[in-house]
């Protein structure tokens, strides 16, 4: 059972779309609008550029940054691979 409430108004057609969408989902409107402003939420909080760090941990941060990278077979084997638009059928 969720404990918060969070309430809002919409327009009707801003209504009727939500519930559309979400009765192609299968799900309830409560349910798809949750899920749509938590995708939403974690976009928004993934894409914030700025953080501050201390001097130290900048140094730390800085070092990594400009460190070489380190062998990683994965990438190598990924980026050895043509690109399938790169190649012309004929």
């Amino acid at each position: 059972m969720r404990a918060a409430a969070i309430n809002l108004r919409a327009l009707p057609e801003q209504r009727d779309l939500i519930d559309h969408a979400a009765t192609l989902l299968g799900k309830n409107r409560s349910d798809f609008m949750l899920e749509a402003a938590c995708e939403r939420a974690q976009s928004v909080l993934l894409d914030q550029v700025f953080f501050g760090l201390n001097a130290e941990k900048f140094q730390q941060f800085t070092a990594l940054l400009d460190a070489p990278p380190s062998a990683n077979a994965g990438l190598e084997r990924l980026m050895a691979v043509k690109a399938p638009w790169g190649s012309h059928p004929t």
